[in-house]
């Protein structure tokens, strides 16, 4: 068995074939397999939405996609992140604060 077939996108896509069909692909037909689904493997979202706009002769699609983030994080991008976390929990905390004094008001 190749390192090819040892690859789990590989292997998943193999599973999903007879067994006879599964031994005929030599490693370059394997390779480009895996070129061709590794494009396509962006993993499940908590929120995914993907859609087309017609805008006269033309067609624009659109995608949004949000959810946990299991990237490492640069030392830059987990400074914004914590920054960001901790201007949206004040903002919230002020909000609540505020709405708390309204009403006892």
């Amino acid at each position: 068995m190749s390192n090819l077939q040892q690859d789990p996108a590989i292997r998943s896509l193999l599973e999903r074939m007879p067994k006879s069909i599964q031994t005929t692909f030599t490693d370059e037909q394997l390779a480009h397999l895996k070129i061709a689904i590794g494009a396509r493997q962006w993993g499940n979202h908590a929120v995914d939405c993907r859609g087309v706009v017609k805008f006269f002769k033309y067609r624009y699609y659109y995608v949004f996609l949000a959810g946990r983030n299991r990237r490492e994080l640069s030392v830059k991008e987990n400074k914004i992140a914590k920054i960001t976390q901790a201007f949206i929990l004040s903002s919230a905390v002020t909000f609540i604060i505020l709405f708390v004094l309204l009403v006892l008001y």
